[in-house]
């Protein structure tokens, strides 16, 4: 038996050797080693830009987080790593396979940020810094904090006051040993330590607020924090948003590298590695998603004009980018398999996960984004009352609350907020992205969002009235003046500022990557669950009920089917009258006439309908305000009107022209003639084919969601955002549709059995 097991440890080792043996890797023993290395950097660091500037034909990778940086370098995806020296030191005593150069890229210097403007602030941390550097405390902390070996910390021990107003003090506690939090859930480090001894010489309480590197300034610019601690550097393209105190630390952008084959055991390759030996084993036996990274060539849903979009197509190059209207359409791909994975926004995707256990989160968050109210550049007034009104709200504990019902409690009802309705209407235009910011429940819009513009509108006197739009038609309704504010978690971008203003960000939001569990490699859906399976009866009763009797959903489908017929026929009979009067320029003998009817007929036939509606509703018709449903009326009765006109033209001129010079020689005038002779036929003739038209148009009225028209098919979207229920609604949605289009067509075949001469001889006979 010892014997047996000896030699498959004698096995195991020389497999562990042959396969570190294959593997390729580059040896950097100098920073001229990595000048075409594969570098991994902190995004948003000093030591992206220095590292960019200083290796530019080396392949440089952005992460969050260092640990995310060295679990890529040791699955062989990095040759080395750019960090500051705290961070690159703690990693290598944790990781003994990796070292670090002696030469250092840069020097820099760490230093407190706050807010421009807050001159009183700003001079008393620099009192204090230096008070700190005189007495040795500083000195101290850093030896306590920076030391070489892995010997426990020493925090020294810190008396706050607990009473006063907060300091606010931000960080990203994930960079041991300047910040991080502890086994306790507090936030400790030589930074945190820093942190609690400027509250105590302030007298001033410390509150905490942790978050991603790169929202820490756009927190502090806004107010959310009153400093920022985590060991950021000075730079100067930073000085421009925030000021600086003196330098607290001389710190170093250093180079963390493997270490030579040399300086290593090669017996002994250490837990960590042996475990991701594992990990790539695994990555070779099947293609399940193990992390983010595995994104890079795979099918990656995204909501169309999201944030989502644009860091995908950035950051996976290589990968297949399928955009969506809608966030249902984004999780019914990753259900059905079109896609591999989604992005989408943390706290509604929490929401879509609780109707729907088969999905899961893959690695943590990709980057996080400030959350505002968008306005048209030209209404500043309105942006203004907003933010003092978001300001009052902060302050009375009115924002604190909502909060804690809308993200915390997950509460969906409405509160009852009074307006006097006194100084006229606002619009918001919103997209039911779903909770906790935007849904529709019991036939309206519930919501963070929907209340915080419902009180906005309060506090002006306004009464306010909200168009639900597709979501990429938000920004082009907002800047064309069709809406007078939109609110639908929006995060605020450097390319949305360029369109539109933002008011100041009222929460902050991760985006986080999900799929189906079966393809995730950290869940185990080996066992199916026992009952999971239920009659197809069962499913179908379960279906109906949540998606057409729930919270009253039948009446959205309701409200969708009235607007899908009035657009349908009413667009029918203005293309129609349209489409003659366009047939009579068509065919006149004059240029003058007939010349505007061609452009007319061509432009409208080759251009999409969906583009006709959006230069209509946005361009046309932007400075005016005017029903959605009519500019649909309006765009496809003209769409519509340039086919018919065709299919006019062409049954006119299939009647033989001896039967109007028959009607003339019978004393009747060319409209006489016209009305008695050649139309009856030419209806008679063009009807089979004015039917196709009629019921192309029904389906073409699918689109006037892009406008806030809530048609069929916008309440199918409607459902699925909260049901998330694949094909019900799809299903009775086209269901709808055959029975509108079904039997708008038997009125048009008993209008065509009317206009047959046969049909009239046999019931005149059987009379």
């Amino acid at each position: 038996m010892k014997k047996a097991v000896v030699f498959l440890l004698i096995l195991l080792a020389a497999i562990v050797v042959l396969a570190g043996c294959g593997k390729s890797e580059v040896v950097i023993a100098s920073l001229d080693d990595a000048k075409n290395a594969r570098i991994g950097v902190m995004t948003g660091s000093t030591g992206e830009a220095i590292t960019i500037a200083r290796f530019p034909e080396a392949k440089v990778k952005s992460f969050d987080d260092i640990m995310d940086a060295v679990a890529a370098m040791k699955s062989g995806q990095l040759d080395a790593i750019v960090t500051a020296f705290p961070a690159a030191l703690q990693v290598s005593k944790k990781n003994q396979e990796l070292g670090l150069l002696s030469e250092p890229l840069d020097y820099e210097d760490t230093a407190i940020a706050v807010k421009k403007g807050n001159d009183e602030l700003l001079a008393a941390l620099n009192r204090i810094i230096s008070e700190l550097k005189s007495d040795g405390t500083l000195e101290s902390m850093n030896q306590r904090w920076f030391k070489p070996d892995l010997t426990p910390y020493e925090e020294m021990d810190i008396t706050l006051p607990k009473a006063g107003k907060p300091l606010k003090v931000g960080v990203s506690a994930t960079r041991e040993p300047f910040s991080f939090v502890d086994k306790d859930g507090r936030v400790t480090g030589h930074d945190g330590e820093l942190s609690r001894l400027i509250g105590a010489k302030l007298q001033r309480p410390v509150e905490f607020l942790n978050m991603k590197f790169l929202a820490l300034i756009p927190a502090l610019q806004s107010g959310k924090v009153d400093l920022i601690v985590t060991g950021m550097t000075a730079t100067d393209e930073r000085r421009k948003f925030v000021d600086f105190t003196e330098p607290y630390y001389a710190n170093a952008q250093v180079m963390l590298v493997r270490k030579s084959a040399g300086s290593m055991p090669a017996s002994s390759p250490g837990p960590a590695a042996e475990q991701q030996m594992e990990v790539n084993q695994g990555r070779r036996q099947d293609s399940k998603l193990a992390s983010v990274a595995d994104l890079k060539d795979k099918r990656i849903g995204v909501l169309v004009g999201s944030a989502h979009d644009t860091y995908a197509t950035k950051n996976y190059p290589d990968a297949t980018i399928l955009q969506y209207k809608s966030p249902a359409d984004v999780a019914l791909a990753v259900k059905t398999g079109k896609v591999d994975a989604a992005l989408f926004d943390a706290d509604p995707l929490r929401e879509i996960m609780r109707q729907d256990d088969s999905l899961g989160l893959l690695g943590d968050s990709l980057f996080t984004f400030f959350v505002g109210v968008g306005f048209d550049k030209d209404n500043q007034v309105l942006r203004d009352q907003f933010n003092r009104f978001l300001a009052l709200i902060k302050q009375n504990g009115v924002y604190e609350d909502m909060v804690r019902r809308w993200m915390e409690q997950r509460d969906t009802r409405m509160p009852v907020i009074e307006n006097t309705q006194a100084n006229g209407m606002l619009v918001v235009g919103t997209s039911d992205a779903g909770l906790p910011f935007t849904a529709v429940k019991d036939n309206r819009l519930v919501g963070f969002d929907i209340e915080l513009c419902e009180r906005f509108a309060a506090s002006v006197g306004k009464e306010v009235k909200f168009a639900n739009m597709d979501f990429g038609s938000l920004i082009a309704a907002v800047s064309t003046g069709k809406v007078d504010m939109i609110s639908s978690s929006i995060y605020v971008t450097e390319e949305r500022k360029k369109q539109i203003d933002f008011s100041d960000p009222y929460y902050e939001m991760g985006t986080r990557v999900f799929a189906l569990k079966k393809n995730i490699a950290a869940f185990d859906v080996s066992r199916k669950a026992k009952g999971r399976s239920m009659p197809l009866l069962t499913r179908i009763v379960n279906s109906f009920y949540s998606n057409i009797i729930q919270e009253n959903r039948y009446l959205l489908i309701w409200d969708g089917l009235k607007t899908t017929v009035v657009i349908s026929i009413f667009a029918t009979l203005f293309g129609t009258l349209l489409g003659s009067l366009v047939c009579f320029l068509r065919m006149s003998k004059r240029t003058l006439l007939n010349l505007p009817a061609r452009v007319y007929i061509n432009i409208l036939r080759g251009m999409p309908v969906l583009v006709l509606l959006m230069l209509i509703f946005y361009v046309v018709f932007a400075s005016v305000d005017i029903n959605p449903v009519l500019v649909a009326i309006i765009a496809f009765g003209m769409n519509f009107a340039a086919y018919v006109s065709e299919i006019f033209r062409s049954g006119i001129e299939g009647i033989d022209k001896g039967q109007t010079e028959a009607g003339i020689a019978m004393g009747f005038t060319k409209f006489k003639t016209f009305v008695y002779i050649v139309l009856p036929q030419t209806v008679h003739r063009i009807l089979p084919v004015f039917k196709g038209e009629f019921i192309s148009l029904v389906k073409m009225t699918s689109i006037v969601g892009y406008i806030a028209v809530q048609d069929l098919t916008k309440a199918s979207d409607i459902i699925r955002s909260r049901t998330f229920d694949a094909f019900f609604p799809l299903v009775m949605v086209a269901i709808l549709y055959f029975l509108i289009a079904w039997i708008l067509m038997l009125s048009l075949e008993y209008l065509e059995r009317m206009t047959d001469p046969k049909y009239k001889r046999l019931k005149e006979g059987k009379a």
